[in-house]
């Protein structure tokens, strides 16, 4: 049997609460998802403003973080012509992000699950979900 440590609801809300508060901090209106350790959907929040294809953005995010334990800016950088991961983000049906703003939530070394966001700039939705999971850590 094996014991797999996942993100409850209270944490997902802490999450978006802390990335909610940076969006916020930049003046950039975000959706924010938070997935299990699996990818699958937890929480979700769509700030007044947020873009509305940002919604499926964010989640696939959340999916690619949280299901392959990878930021998503990391399969950009190996997602270009000639590379073995060439095409990822076509994979899992096109929910394989390859767009910065995804993150693994990571606590004790195990990856309990993911958050996304999406509705500023690449580096703006990494600064975004980065204040999530610092708000989170700080909880703990």
């Amino acid at each position: 049997m094996i014991s797999v440590k996942r993100l409850s609801i209270e944490d997902a809300r802490i999450l978006i609460e802390g990335a909610r508060a940076k969006a916020e901090q930049i003046g950039v209106p975000m959706c924010i998802a938070i997935s299990d350790d699996s990818g699958n959907l937890v929480a979700f929040e769509r700030m007044d403003g947020g873009k509305a294809h940002s919604i499926q953005v964010s989640t696939d995010k959340a999916f690619t973080a949280g299901a392959a334990r990878k930021a998503t800016h990391e399969y950009n950088a190996v997602n270009t012509p000639g590379s073995l991961a060439f095409g990822i983000h076509t994979e899992c049906g096109g929910h394989i992000s390859t767009v910065g703003g995804g993150l693994p939530v990571m606590v004790d070394g195990e990856c309990v699950g993911g958050i996304g966001a999406s509705s500023g700039t690449p580096q703006q939705d990494m600064d975004v979900v980065q204040a999530g999971i610092d708000h989170f850590l700080a909880s703990l």
